[in-house]
């Protein structure tokens, strides 16, 4: 879909029909993909073709799009292939990163030779480590710019993304920068990871960056030793990330419930509409939970959309709050897409059926409730900032 003029609603309303295309295409062959679990070549190639990733970027005059239009294409799309989804959740937020560690204008000139050339983003920022921790990406300073070395795990798009954008503790200064490597840097080669238990054609796998050199003009900015001493708008870059995926785990419950109702109405599920009273509970039950989880991530979503907007006027208090209902948001969809994923199995017994809840674990994995709960409880009581961060590492 290139970007044409025309009023923001009318370029809306066209990312939406092409965001509906391209998960119809998705669709129609999305348990053989889920199956061959391939390296996502022929999914990134279908979303060039449609343009979705230099629609799916911050917006700005006559490109881009906005924070709440950039979910709903990632929730429609995630509904289809929640891989795909995964995708491009990632790339819309790492697309924004020139806006969350940089200067507004490196940002836009980044943003716009981001359109113009279909780039397609992904990364792997880490949380900030502890002090007994070795960094696992290193730069060292030379006469112009850096050279990068380590090794990274990328959990989408890591042979097919055209950038790369990591973050790395420079060697002399300490300073943790943000960088960003273009696919086919000299001194990087990618491993894909095999036979992953779901999300198996997001194209996740590890780089390994032996000093790659990184210029000046690949330095994205610097995150704050602490988190409270940066900018505001820094402090969203990780609950944004979190937040786009909420709207992947809200298109897993979706795409579950609409593949089980189908199968239901069509005859080839374990009990039939008409036959069975409690069938009718057991899908009360489970869109009341889908439907709750979109209440708080839209909400969670309206919220971080303002802020967005807001920018450079955002005030500093603000992240925390924002932070507390994403993990709110995180919690809710999590618990959501594995209990509708888990319910749908035991109304049919149909090849594929099974990918949802193996996508919504993997999505869910590495992120325990328990710890944010803590973290959320804590901010509530005390209005701890520390809190809210603590809940994203």
């Amino acid at each position: 879909m290139p970007t044409t003029p025309g009023s923001t609603d009318e370029r809306r309303r066209t990312l939406l029909r092409t965001a509906r295309d391209v998960a119809d295409d998705l669709a129609a062959d999305a348990i053989a993909r889920d199956q061959a679990g391939e390296p996502p070549v022929d999914e990134a190639d279908r979303l060039r073709e449609a343009g979705l990733p230099a629609a799916l970027t911050p917006p700005g005059p006559e490109r881009g799009t906005d924070w709440r239009t950039g979910c709903a294409v990632v929730r429609k799309v995630a509904a289809a292939d929640s891989a795909v989804g995964d995708l491009l959740a990632r790339h819309y937020v790492h697309t924004w990163s020139g806006r969350f560690y940089g200067g507004h204008h490196e940002a836009a000139a980044l943003e716009e030779e981001s359109v113009r050339e279909q780039w397609l983003w992904t990364g792997a920022v880490a949380a900030p480590a502890d002090d007994t921790d070795a960094p696992d990406l290193a730069l060292r300073p030379r006469d112009t710019g850096y050279v990068l070395s380590g090794r990274r795990f990328v959990e989408t798009a890591v042979a097919v993304a055209d950038q790369i954008v990591v973050d790395a503790v420079c060697a002399v200064t300490g300073d943790v920068l943000l960088v960003r490597i273009p696919a086919g840097a000299r001194g990087m080669t990618v491993e894909p990871a095999r036979d992953r238990l779901g999300q198996r054609v997001g194209g996740a796998g590890e780089i390994v960056l032996d000093r790659v050199t990184v210029p000046p003009g690949q330095v994205l900015g610097r995150r704050p030793d602490d988190e409270e001493a940066g900018a505001p708008l820094t402090a969203l870059a990780e609950p944004a990330l979190r937040l786009a995926l909420c709207h992947v785990g809200l298109g897993i419950v979706e795409g579950a419930l609409t593949e089980a109702r189908d199968l239901s109405r069509g005859g080839h599920a374990y009990r039939l509409p008409g036959a069975d009273p409690d069938l009718f509970l057991t899908y009360g039950e489970l869109a009341s939970a889908a439907q709750t989880a979109t209440a708080v991530v839209d909400r969670a979503t309206e919220v971080m959309a303002q802020a967005l907007d807001a920018a450079a006027q955002l005030h500093a208090e603000e992240p925390a709050g924002i932070a507390a209902l994403v993990a709110t948001a995180e919690t809710v969809t999590s618990r959501a897409a594995l209990h509708v994923t888990t319910r749908v199995l035991e109304l049919a017994d149909t090849p594929g059926l099974d990918r949802f809840w193996r996508n919504a674990r993997v999505l869910t994995a590495h992120h325990p409730a328990a710890h944010r709960l803590r973290s959320i409880g804590e901010h509530y009581l005390n209005g701890s900032h520390r809190a809210v961060a603590a809940a994203f590492h």
